[in-house]
């Protein structure tokens, strides 16, 4: 075990430490496999290198679809309440080691710690939501249109499911996918991103602990294009489950489509946040405090476009400027609000944002600057739609705030984009809450709040944003398929 995740995994009181979680192997066929060749997780806080992950290939990828494939036989036969049981116990158990997940994935992701625990409640809801859900699949008797004929329509699990998730919520949205399509009844193979992958095999220990049967939860660690082609072309996977940026995710549609296999992507978003001055202003400012810059602004469902009435632009600058400035950069092991970024390159991203927005005219307010994979938060208003960060997702901690006059000036520029994720609107006014939510390009709208994600919903987004829904009744639809018979009878002599 590297010395490093010993130096950076206090316990913090938890009842299990965080290093009895740390696996250092892929989990295929309800065994642990390593590897020569090696792939170093580093803490974004530090830098130092934490430990290492197999580099598996092709072959082992291929390996994990096989055993998957088998394993689901047995798992497809048991009866819904004896999945919804094994989804149960691993619920259980993620509840038990919150607080050690918690740690070891701010370890790896650089989150503060707080949000790291709420990450945690948010993939163990999603397991205990499926868990339930496993028992409510149902099927149909239509009336037959034909004589002396019974016609049904049963659902059946559609086969191994790759789920490719990313590094921004290395728990939750491994559980989303996984837990769904195993409460279908199908297997999983997921390949987390090499960034963070001790949170998905601290979840994979925890399957083994509960029990759930060899095969029917696997994860391979190694290089994305060669895992991912193999998952994206085996003809043995039938259903691909990615979140990630649409440009990856346009990739992936590409080579599904070459076994025509099931596709539900949650890709980019690029969110509005519309503010009327008919809404507490203090409100107001702490819910786009809260949108911008949660996860450090490395969130899909970040607020990428606040916009502000004029009646009330200039205070709204002022407090939200201050508000800002009042937030703590850290380690996410200290009192902090905000950690690192993940890459060097999305520092540069934020950075060559900043630069380009204030060439062209906008007043950076606070922040933008930078030390090591810290960014101090920014605030950039007058913004216009010639800067790069009004139609690029920044992903970072870098807020751009435009003024807007009228109400279809608004939806026009804030539907101006290819995504259509998320959006946030605070007025009171009934009329316009209707005729937004109405007109606005989104999958998801949140009104006079910001929190709005959880296991009962439907998560996803229109366009570029992506296809289909995870979490909710929808979420499982996405690993069955629909089954029609029609059966002749003898008619009455």
């Amino acid at each position: 075990m590297n010395a490093n995740f010993n130096a950076r995994l206090p316990d913090g009181g938890a009842e299990r430490a965080p290093t009895a979680l740390l696996r250092q192997a892929a989990y295929v066929g309800g065994q642990w496999l390593g590897g020569k060749d090696t792939i170093p997780v580093s803490d974004p806080s530090t830098g130092a290198v934490l430990g290492q992950v197999p580099n598996l290939g092709i072959t082992e990828t291929r390996a994990a679809i096989e055993l998957a494939a088998k394993a689901m036989d047995r798992w497809k036969a048991l009866l819904p309440q004896e999945r919804s049981r094994h989804l149960r116990a691993w619920h259980d158990l993620i509840v038990a080691n919150r607080e050690a997940l918690a740690r070891l994935m701010t370890a790896e992701q650089g989150k503060p710690v707080a949000e790291a625990r709420g990450e945690i409640d948010y993939a163990a809801s999603f397991v205990e939501w499926f868990a339930e859900e496993a028992k409510r699949i149902d099927g149909e008797m239509p009336m037959s249109h034909l004589p002396n004929r019974q016609m049904t329509v049963c659902s059946q699990p559609v086969g191994v499911v790759a789920c490719i998730t990313p590094w921004n919520f290395p728990c939750a949205m491994i559980t989303r996918k996984a837990a769904a399509a195993m409460a279908a009844g199908c297997t999983v193979v997921v390949r987390p991103a090499s960034e963070t992958p001790f949170s998905a095999l601290a979840l994979a220990a925890l399957a083994e602990e509960a029990g759930i049967p060899p095969g029917v939860f696997n994860v391979v660690t190694g290089d994305a294009e060669t895992i991912v082609g193999e998952l994206c072309t085996n003809r043995l996977v039938r259903a691909v489950s990615f979140t990630g940026s649409t440009s990856v995710g346009k990739k992936l549609l590409a080579l599904g489509a070459t076994t025509i296999k099931r596709m539900s992507m949650e890709l980019g978003g690029h969110a509005p946040f519309m503010v009327f001055p008919d809404v507490d202003l203090d409100t107001a400012v702490a819910g786009a405090i809260d949108a911008k810059f949660q996860t450090t602004g490395q969130d899909c469902l970040a607020a990428n476009r606040i916009y502000v009435h004029a009646d009330i632009y200039d205070a709204f600058v002022e407090r939200f400027t201050a508000a800002t400035r009042h937030l703590r950069t850290g380690d996410g092991f200290g009192d902090v609000d905000l950690g690192p970024l993940m890459h060097g390159r999305a520092v540069d991203k934020c950075l060559a944002q900043i630069a380009d927005a204030t060439a062209k005219g906008a007043r950076l307010t606070c922040g933008g600057t930078a030390e090591g994979l810290f960014v101090e938060p920014a605030v950039l208003a007058d913004v216009t739609p010639d800067m790069a960060i009004f139609h690029e997702e920044t992903f970072g901690p870098v807020a751009a705030i435009l003024r807007f006059e009228t109400e279809v000036e608004l939806l026009a520029s804030a539907n101006d984009t290819d995504y259509g994720l998320s959006a946030y609107l605070f007025t009171h006014d009934h009329d316009r809450i209707c005729r937004i939510a109405d007109a606005i390009g989104v999958g998801m709208l949140a009104v006079n709040c910001v929190k709005m994600t959880g296991h009962p919903i439907p998560f996803g987004g229109m366009r570029d944003s992506g296809l289909g829904r995870e979490g909710g009744r929808h979420a499982i639809r996405e690993f069955l398929d629909l089954k029609y018979v029609c059966a002749a009878y003898r008619g009455a002599s």
